[in-house]
């Protein structure tokens, strides 16, 4: 059995840090504004989400699941399997603060 993930806000999830924020600077009409959190236009905001979702999953991929930038796949071979699978997966998830 398979089932697809898709944390497609993944990106919006990853905080920049602090040092960081001033180099996103830009400017509106209403003031100066930086980001908070990576955007996707950022050049390596796939590579810093593959980081740490593969960190994050760390124990289960290869086993259980795969991670591929935002997308995660939880493979099993029973559907009593599957339920417990997933169930890691919504915990790592929960634990890290990731939504999908």
């Amino acid at each position: 059995m398979l089932s697809f993930l898709d944390a497609f806000s993944g990106y919006h999830q990853i905080p920049m840090g602090p040092d960081d924020e001033e180099k996103t600077t830009f400017i509106i009409s209403h003031g100066l504004y930086c980001y908070k959190v990576m955007s996707f236009r950022l050049k390596n905001v796939d590579a810093t989400n593959q980081r740490l979702m593969t960190k994050i999953f760390k124990p289960l991929v290869g086993r259980t699941v795969e991670v591929y930038i935002d997308d995660i796949v939880v493979k099993s071979r029973t559907r009593d399997e599957h339920a417990l699978h997933l169930r890691e997966v919504f915990h790592m998830l929960k634990k890290y603060d990731i939504k999908s």
